[in-house]
Parts: structure tokens; sequence; C-alpha cells
């Protein structure tokens, strides 16, 4: 073929050089040389189009003519030339002819084919792009991710409630303020704890008045004049006098009052825990009529719970005590560390998923409670064979991975996956630790 086609080409080169020729033979006819045609070109600018054009168009005109046209003299010429170019253009030809077979022969395969295995020859450029490495056997935890919500941890929320109704004459925390345990919350002014105070001054006048009447009957025992059952009411009217005492004083402690006053107080509001307010239902001068309704709520945030949703097909990699991480929008980049605390009992009927409740740190109050967020927690799973991704080919509807059976020959072996990471995949079957196979490059290869 390439032969044929510089025989072509030689041969419009050798029509090209007659036509030549036979424009030159026509130019002496009709008188005209390249010495006159060069000086009327230089000397007269404004006729150089119109030579140009004429000679351009005598030559075209001269490719018509019959080789009869060329003057005898410039035959052999012509002649001669046209044998030497022959034989130039077939000696080139013949010559890349031979060149392209000698490439031809020198080519080397990417790689060849002997059944089912495919041998990579030693002078193949693949061996440049194809990289093999062996496998191993690892122990790596699998990470389950889950939809998740921040949650404040129930024991270190407190919900403050009146002891007592009344109206509020002092409010001293807003909503948001952190506050420390048994600081003032807020005071209120109550008929009931008046009460109270009434019931332990007359329970302390009463204990005194029952002293008194014992200390008397004792000395009119002793003097002869008192009888015996006069003594043990005496003695009973103190024992019943103390017991009110001390149950006055209890309550009044409960309601929040100091049993050593010696005037009515209002109720002082304390903060039974530190935390922060997160919700305030009470302002300056409300009256206070339910004593069951929370007038404010506090939250201890400095440990709070991510609550995940796990669907039920899932539980059994999910065990207390796992390391697990949590990540919200609001802090992107930022990942919390925590532990699993405790596995929901019931699932959820709806959804059908467990609340799993992972406990993390939050001295920064970054998480707030309510806030969405994303939970994964790392389930144990036994040693298996790992493979980068980059190894993984499909074949038909197979994932396949190309093995090292011989130094540079290599046979396809379908694998059966498990739970693929980020870079990595886990080979259940078809794959034994120490095997070498191809990571990168193998592409290449799979046709």
């Amino acid at each position: 073929m390439r032969f044929i086609q510089a025989f072509r080409l030689a041969r419009a080169r050798c029509l090209r050089g007659i036509a030549r020729m036979q424009a030159d033979a026509r130019l002496r006819r009709a008188g005209l040389r390249d010495s006159a045609l060069q000086c009327a070109w230089k000397s007269d600018p404004a006729s150089r189009r119109p030579h140009a054009t004429w000679h351009r168009d005598d030559a075209r005109r001269a490719t018509d003519a019959s080789p009869d046209d060329i003057p005898a003299s410039s035959r052999g010429t012509f002649l001669t030339r046209l044998a030497t170019a022959m034989l130039a253009c077939g000696s080139v030809a013949l010559l890349g002819g031979c060149s392209h077979g000698t490439q031809a022969a020198a080519a080397t395969p990417a790689f060849v084919r002997k059944g089912a295995l495919i041998e990579v020859p030693a002078a193949s450029p693949l061996r440049q792009r194809i990289r093999v490495a062996t496998v191993e056997l690892h122990q790596a935890p699998h990470e389950l991710d889950f939809p998740a919500t921040v949650e404040a941890d129930p024991a270190h929320v407190a919900n403050v409630l009146p002891a007592l109704v009344g109206r509020v004459v002092e409010l001293h925390v807003d909503l948001g303020q952190r506050v420390r345990r048994g600081q003032l919350l807020a005071v209120i002014d109550s008929g009931d704890m008046a009460q109270a105070y009434a019931d332990v001054a007359k329970a302390r006048d009463a204990l005194t008045l029952a002293q008194k009447t014992l200390i008397r009957t004792r000395g009119v025992e002793r003097a002869g004049g008192a009888a015996g059952k006069d003594l043990e009411a005496a003695q009973s009217g103190v024992v019943q006098a103390e017991t009110e005492y001390r149950r006055a004083q209890a309550r009044l402690q409960a309601l929040g009052g100091n049993p050593s006053a010696q005037a009515p107080r209002p109720i002082q509001v304390r903060a039974p825990i530190a935390g922060t307010i997160t919700a305030l239902s009470v302002s300056p001068g409300m009256f206070v009529n339910d004593p069951t309704a929370s007038l404010m709520t506090i939250a201890n945030i400095d440990r709070v719970w991510v609550t995940a949703q796990v669907p039920a097909d899932e539980l059994g990699l999910v065990q207390n005590g796992q390391a697990a991480e949590a990540s919200v929008p609001a802090w992107p980049g930022r990942v919390f560390q925590g532990k699993v605390d405790s596995i929901g009992a019931v699932l959820d009927p709806d959804t059908h998923r467990n609340p799993v409740r992972i406990v993390i740190d939050n001295a920064d109050h970054a998480l707030k409670p309510n806030m969405y967020a994303r939970a994964s927690i790392a389930a144990r799973q036994p040693a298996q064979v790992f493979v980068p991704q980059s190894a993984l080919l499909m074949n038909n509807d197979s994932t396949t991975v190309f093995v090292e059976v011989a130094p540079w020959t290599f046979a396809r072996r379908t694998v059966e996956l498990g739970y693929e990471e980020s870079t990595d995949a886990r080979v259940l079957k078809g794959l034994k630790a120490g095997e070498r196979v191809i990571v990168a490059g193998g592409v290449l290869l799979n046709d």
C-alpha cells in the first residue's frame, strides 16, 4: 500500500513537471522570455497583476497541450529528467515499504492473552503504568452513619416549681442566663408561707409550755401532792409538743423558709442545679396559683446526648461503650467525640428505628439541644482482606480484580465485597491475604 501511494505521488510530480515544460514551450512560441517578463514586472508596478494573471492563465492553458508541443531541443532533457524522477520515486517507495515492514516486525504488543491468562511482555509500555501490590488482612471498625438530634441529659435538667401559691415580687434571672446551684432566682410573697412561720411559732410556744408543766408536776410529785397519772400526762404533753415543733420546722424548711427567723419572710426560689435557664414562664407581679406549673427550666448542657435513630436491622452492630462521633451543620469540619451510653428498649412505631444515645462532653456549649446532627458509630468487624477501590473492575454484572499468578501474568477473579470504606473495600470472598493484585492501571487490561 505504501509503495502504491509513493508511486502515485511520483507520477503526479512528473505530470506537473511536464506541464511546466509545456508552458515554457508555449511562452517561447509567443516570443516571451523569462528575462523580459521579469523586467516588465519590475519596471511597471501597475501592470504586475495583469502580467502575473496572464502568466498563470497561460500556464493553466499549457497543461492542456500535448507532448508534441515540447520543442525538439528540449525533448531529450525532458525524457532524461522523467526517467530519473521515476527511478527516484520507485526507490523511495521501496525503501518506505521496507522501513514500514521493519517497524511492524519490531512492534511489541501491550499484552498477550494465553487462554484465561494475560501476560504483559517485558518490553510492553504497560509495565510502567501498572502497579501491583500485596493484599493484607486488617481488622478495622465499620463506620455506621445515622441521623441524630442533640438533647440535654434528662438527669441534668430541672423544672423549678413554686413551693406555694403567691405573687412574684422579684425576678433575678433572664432566659438563657447561666446560674449556679443555690443562686436566688425569684421571690414570691405567699400567705401560705406566713402560715408556715406561724405554725412554727405556735409549736415552739406549745413545747415551752409543756416543758414547764412537766417541771411543776415533778415538784408536786416529790412533795407527795400529785398522783402518778398527772406526771405521766405532763411527760406525754412534752413529747407531743416536741414532735409538733419538729414537724412545723421541717415543713417550713421544705418551703424554703428559715425556722430560726423571728418574723415571716417571703418564699425565696433558688436554683436546684447549676446550668442555663432554657425556659422562663413568670414575670414580676405575676400571681402564681398553680404549684404544679413550672416557673422556669434549668438545663446543664456541659454534657449532652446525641440521639441517633438506628434502623432495626443494624441494632446488632451497636453496643454500649462503642466509640462514636457526631457532627452538626453549625460547625462544619468539627467532629465531636463520644461513646454510646444507652440503647432504647422500644422502637418507634412510625419509623421503626431505635434511639441510641451518645454521651458527648460539651464544655464550651457548642452543641445546643434540638440541633440536627449526624452520628457515626464504629462497629467492630472481624479481620478481613482490604483492597483499594482502584483495584476493582466491573465485568458484566460481577466485580473482579486481576490477580498475579506469575511474574507479570494475571488472571481475572470475581470477588464478593462487604462494607465499602472511604478508600478501600472489604473482600468477603475471592481473595486471600498475601496474594498480589493490580491496584492501578488494571483498566488497561479490562476489555
